[in-house]
């Protein structure tokens, strides 16, 4: 696959694809802003953790295998991110919930891309839905491939949801949201105040119109990014969030550093594709400019 150089200081290189088009991620060099604390230590105590068997009695047996067989539907038009288009040196795993899908490293033992599909109904029944606050390793991913609780464990740095807990419209949704293979360290400030509010106005967005919101969700790496715990789990530099209208063919999205930094105007989508190198809309139609959507 042709890889575009941004600069000459990238070190990290992630190679992606849609199955309608191709899709690249190269990612310029920027200083890891995260900061230290105490908050998630302080969180420690009061969250619960499911069993491993408990953890894999969520998930149904097609949930247990490495395919989006099963939730194709949370793709737009059905159409899930290419496994083989994926660089092999990400370990790649399709993992499928109930809500939302998950392309995993088993290398950066984090996630890459978690989509959701949302729509009004879907945030009506998650309303109200009771927060579990049961982290648990994913018992589909192999030890030694997969994050652990105690990696996370005297980092100062949150287990922060790509697909949000808010989201989820039942406890077994609510649940799956839990496992860390949905899960990156966050910063603290940044997973429950900044990013937190683009979470709010994505969902307040996808309440108020017609149709399917898509919603895809990750990390970014620069170089010089650190890494948490026994198994090296990666400490993205960046965070991204793509949203896009079914109905409307809009499409926007937020690239913000994982650190205690302002929300920035969300941006367009070519715009987008042009920061991270991830195409990750294929070929899929996409109008309207991020002047149409700065009310949200």
């Amino acid at each position: 696959m042709k890889l575009r150089t941004l600069t000459s200081s990238v070190a990290v290189v992630l190679a992606m694809a849609c199955s309608s088009g191709e899709a690249r991620s190269l990612m310029d060099l920027i200083p890891s802003p995260y900061q230290q604390g105490s908050r998630s230590e302080q969180h420690e105590s009061r969250q619960s953790s499911l069993s491993q068997s408990e953890a894999l009695s969520l998930y149904s047996t097609r949930q247990q295998q490495n395919s989006f067989d099963d939730c194709a539907d949370k793709f737009p038009q059905n159409r899930p991110i290419s496994m083989a288009s994926v660089s092999p040196k990400m370990k790649p795993m399709a993992l499928c919930s109930d809500n939302f899908a998950v392309l995993y490293s088993q290398t950066s033992k984090t996630p890459m891309v978690v989509v959701e599909r949302l729509n009004s109904a879907l945030l009506r029944d998650a309303k109200g839905e009771e927060r579990t606050n049961a982290f648990y390793p994913d018992p589909r991913i192999p030890k030694g491939a997969r994050a652990e609780l105690s990696d996370y464990r005297g980092s100062n740095l949150d287990r922060g949801h790509q697909s949000p807990a808010a989201d989820a419209p039942d406890q077994k949704a609510m649940a799956q949201s839990f496992a860390l293979s949905n899960m990156i360290p966050q910063d603290p400030n940044n997973n429950r105040k900044i990013w937190s509010k683009v979470e709010k106005d994505v969902r307040k967005y996808a309440q108020r119109v017609d149709g399917n919101v898509f919603v895809f969700t990750g990390p970014l790496y620069d170089q010089g990014f650190q890494t948490i715990g026994e198994n090296k789990v990666w400490v993205p530099t960046r965070l991204f969030k793509l949203v896009y209208d079914e109905k409307t063919q809009r499409a926007w999205a937020y690239v913000l550093s994982n650190g205690n930094t302002p929300i920035q105007k969300p941006m367009d989508y070519d715009s987008f594709v042009k920061l991270t190198g991830l195409q990750l809309l294929g070929n899929l139609p996409v109008s309207g400019s991020v002047g149409r959507v700065t009310s949200i």
